[in-house]
């Protein structure tokens, strides 16, 4: 029998790998980083307990490749979902809804994750990291940045904090919000991306349709409100009240916003999320 041929021994080793970071995402996922241990991971993913150390320096450098594996294959898959686009404002869109999406669907996985990228040791330089890395300047590059090395760092700090934000244990805010905030920073329709279902910024129901300042709906001109005070007289409006409050300096009308209308935010993603 003939020795297995360089590439052959190569391709074996990927895969182990890949085995290897897949059983750490679901362990880390099912149990917390701290209950899953190493031997573990290797039973899970029916590997020699000594590969682990082989491909690996530790625990915590083999989870944070974990996670930046499952970050690019999410990213990847957002970025190459039908219909495929090259629009570079629905990629970033894309971009920003696949990393907020990973905060919401795996809280655990990902406050694990950001808990260890801010030890002393900081980001962990592997291949999985810089592969989500260059995916991501991709995005902003075809975005139409003019500077992508001071834009790109930008947009995985805003993604980091996003997702710190979104997974914060007991205060989480709501990520239709955070997504209003970045889309509004990158002057993105609400419609790119993968927007969710029946809400709108904030996380609330969307607006009802507010007729235009001065009409009421059906065309005609709204009631005027009479303030506090004021006496209503058969003539109307230009009631004695009413004129005495104008001539006090206080408005007869009030403007305020109509029930149910939507405010938008003010104002707006790791190393992490990629270097």
């Amino acid at each position: 029998m003939s020795p297995r041929s360089a590439s052959v021994n190569e391709q074996l080793r990927r895969r182990s790998r890949e085995r290897l970071l897949q059983a750490t995402v679901e362990l880390v996922a099912e149990r917390g980083y701290e209950a899953t241990t190493l031997g573990d991971i290797a039973d899970r993913a029916g590997s020699a307990r000594g590969l682990v150390s082989y491909y690996f320096p530790g625990k915590r450098q083999l989870f944070q490749s974990a996670v930046h594996r499952l970050m690019h294959h999410t990213l990847e898959e957002a970025l190459e979902r039908e219909p495929r686009t090259v629009d570079g404002r629905e990629r970033l869109a894309r971009a920003v809804d696949a990393i907020l999406g990973l905060a919401v669907d795996r809280p655990v996985l990902m406050r694990a994750h950001m808990a260890g990228i801010l030890q002393a040791e900081g980001f962990v330089q592997c291949p999985e990291q810089q592969r989500l890395a260059a995916l991501l300047r991709d995005t902003v590059e075809r975005y139409g940045s003019p500077d992508v090395d001071a834009d790109y760092p930008l947009l995985r700090a805003l993604l980091m904090g996003a997702v710190f934000a979104v997974a914060l244990p007991g205060a989480p805010m709501p990520h239709t919000r955070l997504r209003a905030e970045l889309f509004q920073r990158y002057g993105l329709d609400w419609e790119l991306g993968l927007p969710p279902v029946g809400q709108a910024p904030g996380g609330s129901a969307p607006p009802r349709e507010v007729p235009p300042v001065g009409q009421a709906p059906g065309g005609s001109a709204p009631p005027r409100e009479v303030p506090p005070g004021a006496v209503r007289s058969a003539d109307g409006p230009g009631s004695a009240g009413t004129a005495a409050a104008r001539e006090a300096g206080s408005p007869a009308r009030r403007t305020r916003p109509a029930a149910g209308e939507a405010v938008p935010p003010a104002g707006a993603a790791p190393r992490g999320c990629g270097q």
